[in-house]
């Protein structure tokens, strides 16, 4: 169980109308206006949010003021840049799963600016042990090291513009992107995974297992026929499909979950989030409730092959309205996930 002051607050019990993406960011420069009489608890969480953000953002406009102009040609894109016979590099919400185009940071970039990349990476990591796992250890994986990952700005990266900067590697995909993508977590497609099997100590998700095994002990038979089914992992890059409003999604309904079968299930979210900063764990937990809330999320476990008591499922699909997390452990994990309101 992560520390209270890690744990993503629960917006359940709370409403209150939304901030657009520009007054979002303008409740950052005036603290007052968190303390202002009208506001709900949901808005000021909302603010500080933004104010966690506008750090992270702030760094990134920094770098782009000091990209010269080759730099820029090479490792920015517009917002709506698609892929090409003669310029390859991947659009903005798209996963991958190597460093883009070869172009790597550590390449690519001044001392300095990897440095302040390094920092703008660290601050939507939860802390020491989100940074581990994001990173793998400080290994990226098959990466190697930070330096051998690429970093791709899309949009400009400057005050009222939309922009994201995107980090991919060996197992990874992740964005910090001032929450231009709106009603979107983490700015888009999420990807994560790691070499050693998800059952194994070693592998920096462990936990990640481990609280899906727990839940899918406590099933009865009734409750297995519904959850448990035979399937062949397929959530590569490019096929997680999101679920629409009223799309029937596989699994036992979390509305249809025993009281410890629920709060199983809510360990396990938390777990899931923990690695990323505890704002952008509010606001999956916000899109999740602005679509139907827990009641309407499923989760189904998959079987390939043979399987035993210790290794029970070789990937589960946690998904309900405009919200997909789709984890496999065997032979090793690979993680997609997508939280995207708009799309219910």
């Amino acid at each position: 169980m992560l520390p209270a002051d890690k744990n993503p607050s629960c917006p359940e019990c709370e409403s209150g109308p939304e901030l657009g993406r520009r007054d979002f960011i303008r409740v950052v420069s005036a603290s007052a206006a968190v303390a202002a009489v009208g506001l709900t608890p949901l808005q000021k969480a909302r603010a500080a949010r933004a104010e966690k953000q506008a750090q992270a953002e702030a760094m990134i406009f920094e770098l782009f003021k000091t990209m010269d102009d080759d730099q820029k040609k090479k490792l920015t894109r517009p917002w709506d840049h698609k892929p090409t016979a003669t310029d390859r590099v991947t659009s903005r919400l798209a996963t991958g799963n190597a460093a883009v185009n070869k172009l790597l940071i550590g390449v690519e970039y001044t001392k300095k600016q990897v440095e302040l990349l390094d920092k703008i990476f660290r601050s939507i990591a939860n802390g020491d042990e989100g940074y581990k796992q994001l990173s793998r250890n400080n290994r990226f994986d098959n990466s190697g090291d930070f330096e051998s990952i690429s970093a791709i700005i899309y949009g400009e990266a400057v005050e009222g513009k939309k922009f994201s900067l995107v980090f991919t590697g060996h197992h990874l995909t992740v964005r910090c992107d001032g929450n231009s993508e709106e009603a979107t977590a983490f700015g888009g497609p999420l990807y994560y995974g790691h070499s050693p099997s998800g059952y194994a100590t070693t592998n920096v998700f462990n936990k990640q297992t481990k609280a899906a095994t727990e839940l899918i002990t406590t099933f009865d038979k009734e409750q297995r026929e519904i959850a448990v089914k035979p399937g062949k992992w397929m959530d590569e890059h490019g096929g997680i499909k999101v679920p629409k409003k009223d799309a029937k999604v596989p699994g036992l309904l979390f509305a249809d979950m025993t009281k410890a079968q629920k709060e199983l299930t809510e360990k396990l979210m938390k777990e899931l989030v923990s690695p990323y900063r505890k704002e952008d764990g509010d606001e999956v937990m916000e899109l999740i409730k602005a679509t139907g809330g827990m009641k309407k999320v499923a989760m189904a476990f998959y079987q390939e092959g043979k399987r035993n008591e210790k290794e029970p499922w070789t990937y589960w699909r946690l998904e309900g309205p405009g919200f997909v997390w789709s984890f496999r452990a065997l032979p090793h994990i690979h993680t997609f996930v997508h939280v995207n309101s708009k799309l219910a």
